[in-house]
């Protein structure tokens, strides 16, 4: 698939985080609908917490039921979100608000070529209140698996976002788009350019643009690439956010990392090894389990030392490593 590019849209691309797009791509790993890959210690971790969802709200089945792979997906599930902020209320509220007839229509195409789903499941998608059952079971799923560890992941969305937007505002498209996902790469075409983003065999013969729309740019930390180019959504693209490696914290230390703990510290070690992509002291926090203060007076150390540099942006003041740092933090 090709998606054309004009001038334009650099300032109209947008960025948002889906705590609802969260909830469902870990309902997909939870659910092995999706595979866990370097998740997999966290499917293994929330796995009796998956077993209590199940249990306790059948609905979430009817969902697993309506997820599948190169083929489409209902999208009342999963609305465009409304603004950039991550509520999860709102993109409830927009679920919630879906015409009956709608989510009827996209069930039934969702179900298409698929096998039966059990007569249970069947039950609970022909109901008269199937809207309210599987938005229950969304919210359900919100709080059973993403919820408790919610300040960590945003963490690593914010980070990817910054970084994202960084380098689109400063180097263009090649660099935005240079590590955002293998199938996805940027060609340059005169004045303008095209994203190609190759999603199946057939797909080299679709051609969109955006027409100075911009782009929807929507890191996740479960899910995998997506791309949307039909209503209801925008040009969109969903892609793996970068560091989920250290979704709960940096791996334990090993080779050149141990070597580095002995250097400066067990804990300063963290520091500058979470430092991959720049970051607040709030966000080390959350992703560390630090304290406040023991995050600060590391990067003071660090900064002192001429391993992180810091940089003020508007209100917020992100450390980054320095070319030492960086070396230093290498396994």
């Amino acid at each position: 698939m090709v998606i054309e590019v004009g001038p334009i849209d650099v300032a109209h691309t947008r960025y948002a985080i889906s705590p609802l797009g969260e909830a469902m791509n870990a309902l997909r790993v939870a659910s092995g609908r999706q595979p866990a890959g370097p998740l997999r210690p966290w499917a293994e971790r929330i796995a009796p917490r998956y077993a209590r969802l199940l249990s306790q709200t059948p609905a979430v089945e009817a969902l697993t039921t309506l997820f599948r792979r190169g083929g489409y997906n209902a999208d009342f599930i999963h609305p465009p979100p409304p603004g950039p902020g991550g509520d999860l209320a709102a993109e409830l509220a927009v679920v919630r608000a879906t015409p009956l007839r709608q989510v009827r229509t996209e069930i039934a195409r969702n179900l298409a070529g698929l096998r039966p789903p059990p007569r249970h499941v069947q039950r609970i998608l022909a109901a008269p209140d199937v809207l309210t059952r599987l938005a229950d079971a969304m919210e359900a799923t919100w709080h059973a698996l993403v919820e408790p560890d919610w300040p960590r992941l945003r963490t690593v969305l914010e980070r990817d976002l910054v970084h994202r937007a960084g380098h689109l505002a400063m180097y263009g498209w090649a660099a935005a788009l240079s590590d955002l996902d293998p199938r996805v790469a940027w060609r340059a075409e005169g004045d303008d350019g095209v994203i190609e983003v190759r999603t199946g065999p057939g797909d080299e013969r679709e051609r969109h643009r955006l027409g100075g729309k911009g782009l929807l740019l929507m890191p996740t930390v479960f899910g995998t690439l997506i791309s949307y180019v039909e209503p209801p959504w925008p040009y969109a693209l969903v892609y793996p956010a970068r560091g989920v490696a250290n979704l709960l914290g940096p791996p334990p230390p090993q080779g050149g990392a141990m070597a580095l703990a002995r250097l400066v510290g067990p804990h300063r070690a963290q520091v500058l090894r979470a430092l991959e992509a720049p970051a607040t002291t709030t966000q080390l926090v959350r992703q560390l389990g630090l304290s406040l203060g023991a995050v600060g007076g590391h990067l003071a150390v660090l900064r002192e030392s001429g391993l992180v540099t810091r940089t003020r942006t508007g209100r917020s003041v992100r450390y980054e490593r320095t070319p030492l740092g960086t070396a230093l933090a290498a396994d």
